[in-house]
């Protein structure tokens, strides 16, 4: 009897012992990780913000904490972006949490007049606040590391979708935007750009105005090639984008005589040739556009009083101001002021 009730320990045992290693299996080797997450880390995160973050989206909480404290995570984790998937388990995702294998992120850059803008878009995009990266953009030191100087800098930048860490400095961000800034400056587009005698800075910021002047990829060359004309022939620009830069007043919907006179290095009306840096970062359209500008004799352009986005184009005074009169006819019909 006794030697019966030994074997049904021994073997209870072993049952038990076989249950326990099954179950330790499945929690700290099984899935879990229910559906596909995007875990940030920030660097100003806490280890009790980081588990508040994570622990809704995986199972096995108690083998996740038993393991974590076995790698001591709770004072080595690394700030990052994280992405679980559902055929990670725990053992994984601390590891992961723990070397700092992150997932790099998507980072976009377009449509913006200012580096301050700049920095305001990448701060929601990158693990650095606005200010931190404000600092970057306006560095003298960092400029002159670049080969630029701190109000030119913002040329550098060529609007696109790129990969980065989520966790990468500012100062990183802007030496990545350099290798860009190389990569797109191919033979071929220095090429072109001998043909309007434009050095690459010249080429951004011409194209930042076309860019401001019309959205219509098909009429950028046509755009481009009337202040080429300008520029070979000595006029001044008059570009009205200019003014609302200089004044730094986006809203006007109308350029009227006294803005024309607004002291500033950048208004196109008082000063000849180009302003000192790009009034905008340009699309990639408005760049190719400066560099395969449309070779004609318009020097004057108008907005259509149709209103449909397009200009009227012209090669007098004359035809200009017939232009002009037909379009601020239609502003006054509209009450637009």
């Amino acid at each position: 009897m006794l030697k019966k009730i030994c074997l049904y320990i021994f073997l209870g045992g072993i049952i038990i012992g076989a249950i326990t290693a099954i179950v330790g299996v499945i929690q700290f080797k099984g899935n879990a990780v229910g559906a596909e997450h995007d875990l940030y880390v920030s660097s100003r995160t806490d280890y009790t913000e980081v588990l508040d973050s994570l622990l809704p989206h995986i199972k096995h909480h108690a083998a996740f904490r038993f393991y974590a404290r076995h790698i001591g995570l709770e004072k080595s984790y690394k700030a990052g972006h994280y992405r679980l998937h559902p055929d990670m388990n725990v053992i994984e995702i601390a590891r992961m949490l723990k070397m700092g294998w992150q997932t790099p992120v998507r980072v976009t850059i377009n449509n913006v007049r200012m580096p301050s803008q700049l920095a305001a878009k990448l701060a929601r995009q990158i693990d650095a606040d606005s200010i931190a990266i404000m600092r970057a953009l306006t560095s003298k030191e960092l400029a002159k590391e670049m080969g630029f100087d701190s109000l030119t800098l913002f040329s550098m930048f060529i609007p696109n979708s790129y990969e980065f860490y989520w966790t990468v400095s500012p100062e990183d961000f802007v030496r990545r935007m350099k290798q860009e800034y190389d990569r797109f400056w191919t033979p071929e587009r220095d090429k072109a750009r001998q043909r309007s005698g434009l050095s690459r800075l010249e080429v951004m910021t011409l194209a930042s105005i076309v860019y401001e002047e019309t959205r219509k990829s098909d009429e950028m060359p046509r755009v481009a090639g009337v202040y080429i004309n300008r520029l070979r022939k000595g006029m001044p620009l008059q570009a009205d984008p200019t003014i609302k830069y200089a004044m730094q007043d986006f809203s006007l919907r109308r350029i009227l005589y006294k803005h024309l006179k607004f002291q500033s290095p950048y208004n196109t009306y008082i000063n000849k040739g180009l302003p000192p840096s790009p009034i905008c970062m340009p699309g990639r359209n408005a760049i190719e556009a400066v560099l395969n500008f449309e070779q004609h004799d318009y020097i004057f352009f108008c907005a259509r009083p149709t209103f449909d986005g397009y200009h009227n184009f012209a090669r007098t005074l004359k035809e200009h101001n017939a232009n002009a009169r037909a379009y601020s006819a239609e502003l006054n019909r509209r009450k637009i002021k």
